[in-house]
């Protein structure tokens, strides 16, 4: 019996990526696995594929998350297909994207996330569990600065942060739980590819300071443990680049050497 043994999770963005390989490790651990992706069916196909030769169960959903349409056919699936939902994991994220609308970031990272979260909630029992997805860039932003290129994309996510910890109270009162999962740079990521190839060498750059960089799968496989962690709601769980707390602290004490001075 795995961990998530008659449990059903929806996996926003799973289609590639880290979102794919989380879906694969919740089936391996029991859970049916709505598989979400915006465009490419074939590739959401191809992880249900995969997911069903190795016994478990699975679906892929078209779904586009920035529209209210798009948000409840992705949670109704859920219920249609296997009878439940007991774990979202909000992975889905972008905003580096070329040919996308005037505050496309803002609507996917923050309103979509939201409103997903919502749908969702109508619809799980109490000890369900929400993960959300981020990044340290994000998480970090108001401390440590981060690539002008991609300052607006890590700011809208952090908006989404604080609006889904927002609802955390109300969350408690029908007994769900939300944990954050912050990582630093993945090797693999279409973000980090992006973030390259607009400024050559970043990723280098930035596996030389942290000293490591996670893999797609590793880090997918920390997202994939805060589906069933014992840990209280509103926990973070900070994968890899622990210099960030050294920026953060070193920036905390400017600020108390600026008061005292002043």
């Amino acid at each position: 019996m795995g961990l998530l043994e008659n449990k059903t999770a929806i996996v926003t963005g799973s289609s590639r990526g880290i979102g794919a390989e989380v879906a694969k490790i919740l089936a391996a651990e029991g859970a049916a696995v709505v598989v979400n992706y915006r465009q490419k069916a074939p590739r959401a196909n191809k992880v249900v594929a995969e997911i069903e030769a190795d016994g478990g169960r699975a679906a892929a959903v078209g779904a586009d998350l920035t529209t209210q349409e798009g948000v409840q056919a992705l949670a109704s699936a859920a219920m249609e297909n296997f009878g439940s939902l007991d774990l979202l994991v909000l992975n889905a994220s972008g905003g580096m994207e070329t040919g996308m609308e005037e505050g496309y970031a803002l609507k996917l990272n923050r309103d979509a996330q939201v409103n997903m979260l919502n749908a969702a909630v109508a619809l799980m029992p109490e000890r369900s569990r929400v993960v959300f997805v981020t990044s340290h860039q994000a998480h970090f932003i108001d401390t440590v600065p981060t690539m002008p290129d991609y300052e607006p994309v890590a700011r809208s996510k952090r908006a989404g942060e604080d609006a889904l910890r927002a609802l955390v109270p109300a969350l408690a009162d029908k007994g769900i739980s939300l944990v954050v999962v912050s990582g630093d740079m993945i090797e693999g990521t279409v973000t980090a590819t992006l973030l390259d190839r607009s400024n050559p060498g970043a990723i280098e750059a930035r596996r030389a300071e942290a000293g490591k960089l996670y893999s797609v799968k590793e880090f997918a496989a920390e997202v994939a443990k805060m589906a069933t962690a014992d840990v209280e709601t509103g926990h973070t769980e900070y994968v890899g680049g622990a210099d960030y707390f050294d920026k953060t602290a070193d920036k905390t004490a400017d600020k108390t050497a600026d008061t005292s001075s002043s």
